[in-house]
């Protein structure tokens, strides 16, 4: 019981990049959990959450026999949690950011590791690792005009919450901001190396301005309570979203971005 208790709680989200694939390999025993957005359950067998839009098409879930251990979450479960973090229009709503804010809010990880979820579409092959897939964050969405934006209010969210985003991705780009940490690096973090880059991290991220950012977000009031914020577009300024978005970026200061190299934290 001991060792559970100082065990850090690592949770790993995939989505369905080409490169997801690396994750195959990987033990179950490195992750406390392991939850997957829409296809990505097919990437290995013993995902533990599916967190999938709601116009997933039913034939696209797993089959019944791998629920036996499994859990299935839709709108009804994610649209709570995502408005526990101020909702769709500030969060961005795409499936990436929407389960991240759900495992942050329902399961509490001390890390919460990215993998597949770059969300970078120009490769001159397949985008996803089953083919050509439905490039969801490229839709014409007013919350998705700036996705590292979108990214560092996530991670600025997740250190308000004792949780750490990083990104396993070794692809050359990615939208997400996080630092990057390769495989091997994680399987040895420790709480106490979780809490010295959190404190790195949070010292060069300007609070004033990530104070302001909330503080716009809440005298807007975009919020929409039943998550279908696609309803109410009239009433959503994309001039103030892009605000709100510069705002993030200047609130993650220069040492966050996505060409961070890899770390290595004990």
């Amino acid at each position: 019981m001991a060792a559970a208790s100082t065990s850090p709680r690592i949770i790993l989200l995939i989505g369905s990049a080409p490169d997801v694939v690396r994750c195959e390999a990987w033990p179950k025993a490195a992750f406390s959990r392991i939850v997957a957005i829409n296809n990505a359950w097919r990437v290995r067998p013993d995902w533990d959450f599916l967190v999938h839009a709601g116009d997933f098409p039913p034939d696209r879930l797993p089959p019944p026999q791998m629920l036996r251990q499994a859990q299935v979450f839709s709108a009804a479960h994610y649209v709570p949690a995502q408005n526990s973090f101020g909702g769709f229009v500030y969060a961005g709503g795409t499936m990436a950011m929407t389960a991240a804010y759900w495992t942050i809010h329902s399961q509490q990880p001390d890390v919460l590791a990215f993998l597949g979820c770059d969300m970078i579409y120009d490769q001159p092959e397949k985008t996803h690792f089953y083919g050509i897939g439905r490039a969801d964050p490229l839709r014409d969405d007013p919350t998705l005009r700036n996705l590292e934006a979108k990214s560092a209010r996530l991670l600025f969210q997740a250190l308000k919450r004792q949780c750490l985003c990083i990104n396993l991705s070794d692809l050359p780009r990615s939208r997400l901001i996080f630092p990057r940490l390769a495989f091997d690096a994680l399987q040895g973090l420790s709480r106490a190396g979780i809490a010295r880059m959190q404190a790195e991290i949070l010292a060069g991220i300007e609070r004033d301005t990530a104070d302001k950012a909330e503080q716009v977000e809440q005298d807007l009031g975009y919020f929409y309570e039943d998550g279908m914020y696609w309803n109410h577009l009239d009433e959503i300024d994309e001039t103030r979203l892009a605000d709100i978005d510069r705002l993030w970026m200047a609130a993650a200061g220069k040492g966050l971005t996505a060409k961070d190299h890899y770390r290595s934290i004990g």
